[in-house]
């Protein structure tokens, strides 16, 4: 079985005229009501804790997203991410959902999760905000599971057309944490230097804006998969962002939904060989509403075989 975790709070961050809208999350939940989705189990989950935060944020980055803002009062923390009133509350629930998700696949409650959240978190760095995400979802996650369950060895497996530049920095010097990632290049955030692919847990592998299902399976099959598999994660964490897809306006990858069920159903053979199947997926990016529906369908459905 599947559980779906999608807290009602993550709604409430609303950063005004915005790429990364409520309307991307309601655009998922709709995808995910249709009945080839009714078995899902749905559940919500609690707000982060400030333990959990602080084993990857400073205090002061804590602190600086949650201050209290009122009625319609936005706030610029970088050129491109602001927090409204119900930011704080919706970034605490988005990382509290992949902290809840990791205790249910580490406890046997489950196999495989998703969590259908925002602020997405993977461009979060230690200290501050950055490219739409406020806290690292799945870095707060990734440091959780290994708190808490003693892992020695998981994998960040980040497929969004953008580098997860905040997830990379937590971990990469980390020999228990595996971080793969394919990207465009160059592209926002103009990191994942394949020149750190020298590091044996980092592996980064970037695209040419135009490129297709080709140059992207072929990527992932060649290069990024071995690599994962050899490795032999005991838990694997997804940064599902579905930018790639063909017409998202933040990039220029012509990707469509069945390429995002190939990868996805690529990482359950990964957690499948390696980790008893754990894995727990966390939504990033995807700003082409009718692309990010029909993506998001694709990836779950992979999931839940």
């Amino acid at each position: 079985m599947l559980r779906l975790y999608s807290p009602p709070d993550c709604l409430l961050h609303d950063p005004g005229i915005h790429p990364e809208s409520p309307a991307r999350l309601h655009a998922v939940l709709r995808a995910l009501q249709t009945p080839e989705f009714a078995g899902l189990e749905r559940v919500h989950s609690p707000a982060a804790s400030r333990q959990q935060l602080e084993r990857v944020h400073t205090r002061r980055h804590i602190e600086q997203v949650l201050q209290p803002l009122h009625g319609e009062q936005l706030l610029s923390l970088a050129e491109d991410t602001v927090i409204g009133a119900g930011s704080a509350s919706a970034a605490l629930h988005a990382a509290g959902a992949v902290c809840g998700a990791v205790d249910a696949v580490m406890h046997g409650a489950v196999k495989r999760a998703f969590c259908a959240i925002r602020p997405p978190g993977h461009h979060a760095m230690p200290d501050a905000a950055m490219g739409f995400c406020l806290f690292n979802n799945i870095a707060v996650g990734a440091a959780h599971a290994l708190a808490e369950h003693g892992l020695k060895r998981l994998a960040i497996v980040d497929f969004d057309v953008h580098h997860g530049n905040g997830s990379q920095a937590m971990f990469q010097h980390d020999a228990r944490v595996m971080f793969a990632s394919s990207q465009e290049s160059p592209l926002f955030p103009y990191t994942g230097d394949e020149a750190l692919n020298g590091n044996d847990h980092v592996v980064n592998g970037s695209l040419l804006a135009g490129d297709g299902a080709g140059a992207f399976r072929q990527l992932w099959q060649d290069m990024l998969l071995p690599r994962l598999f050899r490795f032999k994660p005991q838990l694997v964490l997804v940064s599902a962002g579905f930018d790639g897809y063909r017409g998202d306006p933040t990039a220029h990858l012509q990707l469509g939904s069945e390429d995002f069920a190939w990868i996805s159903g690529r990482l359950v053979d990964l957690a499948d060989s390696h980790a008893e199947g754990r894995l727990v997926s966390s939504l990033e990016g995807g700003y082409d509403l009718a692309g990010l529906a029909c993506c998001t369908q694709a990836h779950v459905r992979a999931l839940m075989r």
